[in-house]
């Protein structure tokens, strides 16, 4: 499909595609403390803990950049 390869395609929908969805996750969180009036410390900590897992999808990507995987 438009001369790449299906290991092309899907590396670049790993990266691209759940990092557009890892942002639409933090308007999300967002969303949330707006609508809970959370304030800023609960603001904060929805932040941390809700995106927490996020950090490992991130981490994972700096550590193949690093390793030339």
């Amino acid at each position: 499909m438009f001369g790449l390869t299906e290991e092309q395609i899907s590396d670049f929908g790993m990266t691209f595609g759940i990092g557009a969805f890892m942002l639409y996750m933090l308007f999300i969180i967002g969303e949330i403390a707006w609508k809970s009036k959370a304030g800023k410390t609960g603001t904060i900590i929805l932040f941390f803990v809700l995106s927490f897992g996020m950090l490992g999808f991130i981490a994972k990507a700096v550590i193949q950049k690093l390793w030339g995987l």
